[in-house]
């Protein structure tokens, strides 16, 4: 069974406390468990994991590198300004899909920037738990499909 991680980014563990009319109703263990069975149906394995630490999703990055393993990435306010998620996004050698759950271009003018959509895939964007679904059926026909990018850009 192919493994498959889906990282989230700052405050995702707070899904459903804060802005439910943006982000949506849905807890944090609502979206692990969507997660988990939409990979199931689709022979895959999911890893899910939340961190409010840039260095830690660095490090996660790095393991998923190191696998060459699919990715589902919500990095959440690190999309807009972190270029160590980016450089450690560009290390990849298989297929990455970015997530969010609103539509950042709906949001603030800062928010429409994403440092990282040059070193993914696509992404998926303003459909709740949704766009981890459709996000999870990307990297799983993008996986099938032998897509196995090589690493882009260089860590300086």
């Amino acid at each position: 069974m192919t493994l498959v991680y889906v990282l989230n980014g700052p405050n995702l563990a707070r899904l459903g406390l804060t802005e439910p009319g943006r982000d949506g109703r849905a807890a944090y263990p609502e979206l692990v468990r969507v997660c988990q069975e939409t990979a199931a149906e689709l022979g895959l394995r999911a890893v899910v994991l939340q961190t409010d630490s840039e260095a830690e999703l660095v490090g996660w990055l790095h393991r998923v590198a190191e696998e060459a393993a699919p990715l589902v990435l919500n990095p959440a306010a690190f999309t807009h300004c972190s270029y160590p998620v980016r450089d450690a996004l560009a290390l990849r050698r298989a297929p990455a899909i970015e997530v969010h759950l609103c539509n950042p271009y709906a949001r603030e003018p800062f928010r429409r920037v994403s440092v990282l959509s040059d070193v993914v895939d696509g992404a998926v964007t303003g459909l709740g738990t949704d766009s981890y679904r459709l996000a999870l059926h990307a990297v799983a026909r993008l996986a099938g499909a032998g897509a196995r990018p090589e690493p882009r850009g260089a860590i300086a």
